[in-house]
This record gives C-alpha cells, sequence and structure tokens, in this order.
C-alpha cells in the first residue's frame, strides 16, 4: 500500500505534457500532482495504530513532494512561459497550490497524527523535520476553533492572490523611454549597435527605443554622460507596476497584519521570523544597528570622494541625485583607480562567463555538467545533468537572457525537489544577461558576473544539498535567513585572479584579462562597499517597518523617502515609486535583512579558503558536507558551527567593509 501511496509519477515536468504552450495541459498536470497530494493525506489518515514514520511521516513527505513539484513548475511557468495564456493559468494554478499548502497547514488531523510519531530513536534529520514541521503548523494556527482555520485560510488565500498579482504586474510592466542619438553618449559601442536610431514617424526625428529590462537600463545608469536620460530611464524603471501595486501592495500588508493578529502576534514581522535564525523582529532591528553604526563612517568618506570628484568635473554642481548615483561612482572609480568598467566587457562575453562559472563550481564541489538533450519550457533554454563520481545526481536548466512576457529579475528556483532514492534535483536560473542572440556576444558588467557567480551558489545548494531522505528538508529548505549564504559565499571567488583569468578572454582575440586590468578592478570594486550596506539598510528597514507597523496608518510615498533620506546621501528624486516593483516585499516580505545577514556569514566561510589554492583546498569538501549536502535537514545555526567550529563573527566582514579604505585612496580634506 505505501509503494503506491508514493509511487512516483512519470510525468514529472509539466512541459512534456504540453503545460508550457497550452493552458489545459497545466492545469491537467497541477490537477494531477494535487490528486497525488491528497491521495497520500488520505491514507495517512486512515493508518491505524501506532504512528511511525514508515507509516505517518513517510506519507506525509509524500504529500508534501507533490506539491512542492506542482508549486515549483506552476511558479517557473508564470515567470517564463512565451503564451500569456499559460502565465495567466500558472498563476491561478500557483494559487491553488499555495491554497493546498494552507489547508495542509490548518489540517488539525494531520497534525495530530505527526504530533503522534515517536521519533525518539530517528536520525536528527528526522527529528529536525518533524521538529519544523510542527512548529510550522502552530505557527500557522492549527491548534484555533474551526472557525478561527477557516477564517485564517481565506486570510491566506487572499495575500497569496495579492503577492502573485503583484509579482505579475512587475514582470508585465516593462516600460519603453525614447532616447535622442546624442543623448546616448558614453555607452559602449556593442550596446549602440544593438540600439540603432530610426526615424519617428510622427516628428520625422532620428530616436532610439530603450527599454526597462536589465541589459538596456543598467548600461544606462552606469555609462550615459547625460543626466536627463538617466533620469528619465530611472523613473521608468522604479514605476514599472505603479500605480497598479500601490493599492495590492497596501491591502497585503493589511492582509498578513491581519493573519498575525489572528496568531496572537503584535506584527507580521513578528510572525515571519518566529521560525527564522533571527528569531524576533526585535533581534533583525538589532543586527540592523550594529550594521549602521559600522558603515555609518565609510559611507560618508565614499560620499564625500564621490561628490568632490563630481564637482570638479562639473563645479555648478552642488549635490548628486539618486538617478546619478551609478555613473559618477563609475567615472570617479576611472580617475582614482585607473579603472574603466567597460574596459573589461570585451573579456567576458556571455558563453565563455557561462562555461567559467560552470568549470568553477564543477572543480569547487568535485562534479561533473554535462549538457542534455533533455526537454524545456523554451529552445532557448540550455539543460545540464549533473554526475558526482559517475553517478547522475540532478539536473538545472539556464533560461539566462530576456524574452517578451518573461520575468525580469535574477533567480534560481526548484523544478523537483530531490529525494534519495526517488527523485533526482532539479533547478533553474532565471535571468536576464545580455546576449542570446546569434549576432550579440552579450559583453557583461563585471557586476553581471558576480550576479551569475550568486544565482549559481543557489543553484548548488539545491543539486547538492537534494539527496536528503525527506522532501520537506531538501534544496533550498532551510530558514529563510540562511538561504543567501550559499550564493553570496560563491560570490566571493570572482575575486580570485587565477580563477577569473581562466575563463575571461576577449572576444575577439582571445586575450587573457590582464593581471593589471584585474587588480585595478578588484580595487574599484572595493570602493563603494558601505554604500551598498548602506542601501541594505534602507531596503531592509523599509521591507521590516512595512511589516511592523499599523498598516492603516502607512503612507508608501512618505515611508519609501523618509528611510531613503536616512541612510542614503544622493538625492531623492520626485517621482521615485520603488515600492511598487519591489519584489521582495512578496518573497521575503518583512525579512529583506537576509541578505545582510547572510554576508556576514558567508565573508567568515569563504575566509576559511586558502586563497592560494581555492578550489582545491580541504574547505571546499568540507563546506560542501556540512553545509550544501545538508540541504535544510539541520538548523542553519547548526551548519555554521559544524562548518566553522563556532558562530560567525564580524570580523570577516569588517575586513571586507574596510578593504576599501586599506588602499592608498586618500580621505577627502
Amino acid at each position: 500500500m505505501l509503494t503506491e501511496a508514493i509511487a512516483v509519477t512519470q510525468d514529472l515536468h509539466a512541459w512534456e505534457t504540453g503545460g508550457a504552450e497550452n493552458a489545459e495541459a497545466l492545469s491537467a498536470w497541477v490537477g494531477a500532482r494535487l490528486a497525488e497530494h491528497e491521495a497520500a493525506l488520505a491514507r495517512l489518515l486512515t493508518v491505524a495504530g501506532p504512528r511511525t514514520v514508515e507509516n505517518t511521516l513517510r506519507l506525509y513527505d509524500a504529500a508534501i513532494e507533490q506539491l512542492s513539484l506542482a508549486g515549483a513548475q506552476a511558479g517557473i511557468l508564470n515567470s517564463v512561459a512565451a503564451d500569456k495564456a499559460v502565465r495567466d493559468q500558472a498563476q491561478l494554478e500557483a494559487q491553488r497550490v499555495a491554497m493546498a499548502g494552507s489547508a495542509l497547514s490548518l489540517n488539525r488531523p494531520v497534525y495530530e497524527a505527526l504530533a503522534a510519531v515517536d521519533i525518539a530513536d530517528a536520525s536528527s534529520a528526522t527529528r529536525h523535520f518533524v521538529e519544523r514541521t510542527l512548529l510550522g503548523y502552530r505557527l500557522a494556527g492549527v491548534d484555533k476553533d474551526q472557525a478561527t482555520r477557516d477564517h485564517l485560510h481565506s486570510l491566506h488565500e487572499k495575500a497569496t492572490r495579492l503577492a502573485l498579482e503583484f509579482s505579475r504586474n512587475i514582470q508585465e510592466g516593462g516600460k519603453t523611454i525614447e532616447a535622442a542619438p546624442s543623448e546616448l553618449a558614453g555607452l559602449p559601442p556593442d550596446y549602440l549597435a544593438r540600439h540603432p536610431a530610426k526615424n519617428n514617424e510622427t516628428t520625422g526625428e532620428e530616436q532610439v527605443i530603450l527599454t526597462t529590462d536589465q541589459p538596456d537600463m543598467q548600461p544606462v545608469m552606469t555609462f550615459a554622460a547625460n543626466a536627463g536620460l538617466r533620469e528619465r530611464m530611472f523613473l521608468a524603471y522604479n514605476t514599472r507596476a505603479y500605480p497598479a501595486n500601490k493599492q495590492i501592495l497596501l491591502d497585503l500588508l493589511a492582509t498578513r497584519q491581519e493573519i498575525a493578529t489572528v496568531l496572537g502576534f503584535r506584527s507580521w514581522a513578528d510572525l515571519a521570523t518566529a521560525d527564522q535564525m533571527m528569531g524576533s523582529a526585535a533581534n533583525v532591528r538589532e543586527f540592523l544597528a550594529r550594521l549602521e553604526q559600522a558603515s555609518r563612517e565609510g559611507a560618508r568618506r565614499e560620499h564625500e570622494q564621490v561628490l568632490a570628484f563630481a564637482r570638479q568635473r562639473q563645479p555648478d554642481l552642488t549635490s548628486i541625485d539618486i538617478a546619478s548615483r551609478g555613473y559618477w561612482y563609475e567615472q570617479f572609480r576611472r580617475a582614482e583607480f585607473d579603472f574603466d568598467s567597460q574596459s573589461v566587457r570585451p573579456y567576458f562575453p556571455y558563453d565563455n562567463v557561462e562555461a567559467g562559472v560552470l568549470d568553477t563550481a564543477a572543480r569547487l564541489f568535485k562534479v561533473e555538467f554535462r549538457r542534455s538533450t533533455a526537454q524545456a519550457w523554451h529552445p532557448a533554454v540550455s539543460v545540464y545533468e549533473v554526475f558526482d563520481e559517475g553517478r547522475h545526481a540532478g539536473r538545472f536548466y539556464l533560461d539566462m537572457h530576456p524574452r517578451e512576457g518573461k520575468d525580469k529579475w535574477f533567480s534560481a528556483a526548484p523544478v523537483t525537489t530531490g529525494v534519495r532514492g526517488r527523485y533526482l534535483p532539479e533547478a533553474a536560473l532565471i535571468c536576464n544577461f545580455a546576449g542570446g542572440e546569434a549576432d550579440d556576444p552579450g559583453l557583461m558588467q563585471y557586476s553581471d558576473v558576480v550576479t551569475f557567480f550568486h544565482e549559481f551558489g543557489h543553484l548548488m545548494h539545491a543539486i547538492l544539498g537534494g539527496n536528503t531522505e525527506w522532501a520537506g528538508v531538501s534544496g533550498f529548505a532551510t530558514e529563510g535567513d540562511f538561504i543567501e549564504v550559499p550564493s553570496q559565499m560563491l560570490e566571493e571567488f570572482f575575486r580570485d585572479e587565477k580563477l577569473l583569468q581562466a575563463f575571461a578572454r576577449h572576444y575577439q582575440t582571445g586575450e587573457i584579462l590582464p593581471a593589471e586590468v584585474f587588480r585595478k578592478m578588484k580595487g574599484a570594486g572595493a570602493f563603494g562597499r558601505a554604500d551598498w550596506i548602506r542601501s541594505q539598510l534602507y531596503y531592509t528597514t523599509l521591507s521590516l517597518d512595512l511589516h511592523d507597523q499599523n498598516p492603516a496608518a502607512i503612507d508608501l510615498d512618505r515611508i519609501t523617502r523618509q528611510f531613503y533620506e536616512f541612510f542614503q546621501p544622493w538625492n531623492w528624486l520626485e517621482g521615485n515609486r520603488m515600492y511598487a516593483s519591489f519584489g521582495h516585499l512578496t518573497g521575503y516580505s518583512s525579512n529583506y535583512y537576509t541578505y545582510a545577514f547572510d554576508k556576514v556569514i558567508a565573508l567568515d566561510f569563504f575566509a576559511q579558503f586558502d586563497p592560494a589554492d581555492l578550489l582545491g583546498c580541504e574547505a571546499g569538501a568540507r563546506y560542501r558536507k556540512t553545509v550544501l549536502e545538508q540541504g535544510g535537514s539541520k538548523p542553519g545555526r547548526e551548519m555554521v558551527r559544524d562548518f566553522l567550529g563556532r558562530d560567525e563573527d564580524f570580523a570577516a566582514f569588517s575586513r571586507w567593509l574596510n578593504e576599501e579604505f586599506e588602499s592608498s585612496l586618500p580621505a577627502p580634506a
């Protein structure tokens, strides 16, 4: 009976049954997964006799794995499907899966069955799975009366619908701006070649059409000499989902607060941190205060240096606004570090970078990647199989370039949750790097390469952590405020000269990135870290406060500007509605602090690697075993202690933060 109940489905991927092209096929595929989910739960509830790991937890995990499978692939197709009808259906399916998850989290008979399982002699991973699952049930309100549970279910349904609508408006809210050819001064030649001028049918004047997609937007903000163009691009980018998302966000905040109130919490922020490493909103604020103090003086010095430099170039300039910050940082780095970030773009064509990131990960984690002919959701997607000591260990999908209707951000997503002996782990990167066309080498800024490393760190966590006994703790399934550690740790490998020179080759000449250029790039890249921390503090404090006060009193425009002006020295720009396209408000909700918190841990982790042999030192194997391979089968705090032999400290973070001021760059007079 147990084998029948958890039999592996033959239709593992929605796109193999037409779900990427046909809305009805997608709905049928998700429906089949949910039917298997319900069947496993039904069998669980009919078990007679004492509750055991084998007769109860196995069936519960079978239900979880089907729910995860349906949710993951509905979410992916919501982000990437070429047909809007399929994206619309995928959004409905994602909502249906979320509602099934909400119903499960409030199912008292299932909770009581799990609570009755004897785990005294179970493995530590099994005990952690059960204990964390029971905590999740209690935080969901499973102990409330039926009427309250029904109310909570309806509130979660509303919150899910609002969050999906918020994200969809960002995804489909891309804008275009018009520019005269003369306004493109400063932009790289390959960018200009991709954006030829055309005659305006109304005025007859030449114009260039630019989009708010990352490959169009980011170079404008970094290189365009025309302040007016930078401002227009900034405002277009930061109003992509405005005004639609303003009321949606207010409704979402109110709904989340009502959920927290029903559950007896002061605020959503307290509820959302209760099962995290941080533990409470108060602990988050304590951590943020420490970051604020650590970054304050460095950010002041950086701003003074950049502003003094800009005023030398433009004597009538009295301040720098938010739309010009990136441009003046670039100009300052060119002058003070003799580093022009455009100069390294030819060394980072997309194909070389992909090969380099894969080679780095393969050598570091002792795995092999092989191109696959497996079907994906779009012809542009590359598929790779992962082998570990000759054993097939997983699969990943790279969907790396923009296209119409596709999500515009950079993310890693599970495809199939790995379970030892049942499913191999699969994951995907959904990104928007330049390239993807036959005549476009996809020259990347060095920050793009860092992003690639970052997202690949998530992917390796999903694959190497996807061989656990339980779907409920497989892959990414750690505490939410540990999940950015593997990604931010892998970022640091970009800073190694020998590693980078293995793939950084000029796309036309094949020349290796010169060592002198690398050192200048590294020095220039260190400048601005305090400002980056202040930006993180701005986003973090905004996300925390929006979820830590009475939603009825929130003025989104006022609070967004208030926190910006507290943390950032760059002038606010009227018309900035960044909250309407701040996508992390739906996923991380109040817990955007994860990035800053995990940066501290990640830097401490990276400090354990031998800088003379990053890919070959013993730390790589130890990190894989004690952190990545665990998936979510241990608390994050234990994984930190297993790898470091202690809790994380601020020493590596402080060195990283102050590295720029250890150079010969003088402080302003």
